[in-house]
C-alpha cells in the first residue's frame, strides 16, 4: 500500500465510519486470499472509496479514461491504482493490465452496471465485466451497498446524513464450460449471473 493509498484509505475509512456509521454485514468473506475481481452494485460517487476502506489491502479500481485528462487528477488517481478504462468498449491495455493484476494475486473492484443508477436499485449489468472474468478465470466476490445513494445520490450537491451498510457475499468461481454462449453472449451471460448474486444480497 503506497502512502497516498494508505493516506485516502485512512481518511475514508474515518469518515465512513464516524459520520456514517459503516457496517459490514458478511464481514468473514473479507478475508478471502489471493485475487478476486469485487462486483458491486453502483448508486453513488461514495461507493469505490467507501468500499476500498472495508478491505485492509488495497484494491485496483477502475474509471473512465475521461477522468485522467486533468493532470493533477490523473496523477491523484493513478496513485490510488486507478485503472482508465473506456466506459463503453473495454480495450486491450485496459484488460492485460487487470489480468496482470489478478494473476500477481491483487483485487479489482469493478462496478457490472458501468454506470450509477439514478434510482438506487440494481439495474442490468453490461457485457464488459463479463469479459474480464472470462479472460481472467479468476474468483468473483460480490457485494452490494446500501446508504450511499441516501448520503450522495447522482445529481446531488450535497452529502447528506445516512446509514452505510456493505453486504460481502460468498465468493464463487464462474463456471465457464456451464455456458453454452460463445462471445459477446457468453459475457453478457456471466454479467448478468453477477448482477444476479449482488441483487439477492440483503441486509
Amino acid at each position: 500500500m503506497n502512502l497516498s493509498y494508505r493516506i485516502g484509505h485512512t481518511i475514508f475509512r474515518a469518515v465512513a465510519r464516524s459520520f456514517y456509521d459503516f457496517r459490514v454485514v458478511g464481514e468473514e468473506n473479507l478475508n478471502l486470499a489471493g485475487p478476486a475481481l469485487i462486483v458491486a452494485n453502483h448508486v453513488s460517487f461514495l461507493d469505490p472509496p467507501f468500499i476500498g476502506q472495508a478491505f485492509d489491502e488495497p484494491l485496483y479500481f477502475f474509471a473512465r479514461k475521461s477522468l485522467f485528462d486533468h493532470p493533477m487528477a490523473g496523477k491523484l488517481l493513478r496513485s490510488w491504482q486507478t485503472i482508465p478504462v473506456d466506459k463503453d468498449k473495454p480495450d486491450a491495455s485496459s484488460l492485460k493490465s487487470t489480468i496482470r493484476l489478478l494473476k500477481s494475486g491483487k483485487k479489482v473492484l469493478m462496478f457490472p452496471e458501468g454506470t450509477r443508477s439514478f434510482d438506487g436499485k440494481p439495474q442490468k449489468a453490461e457485457a464488459g465485466v463479463g469479459l474480464f472474468i472470462a479472460k481472467s478465470s479468476a474468483p468473483v466476490l460480490p457485494v452490494r451497498i446500501y446508504g450511499s445513494y441516501e448520503a450522495y445520490p447522482r445529481g446531488a450537491k450535497f452529502l447528506r446524513p445516512a446509514q452505510i451498510r456493505l453486504v460481502v457475499g460468498k465468493p464463487y468461481q464462474p463456471d465457464l464450460k456451464a455456458h453454452r454462449e460463445e462471445g459477446r453472449d457468453l459475457y453478457q451471460a456471466l454479467a448478468d449471473e453477477v448482477m444476479e448474486r449482488i441483487s439477492e444480497l440483503t441486509l
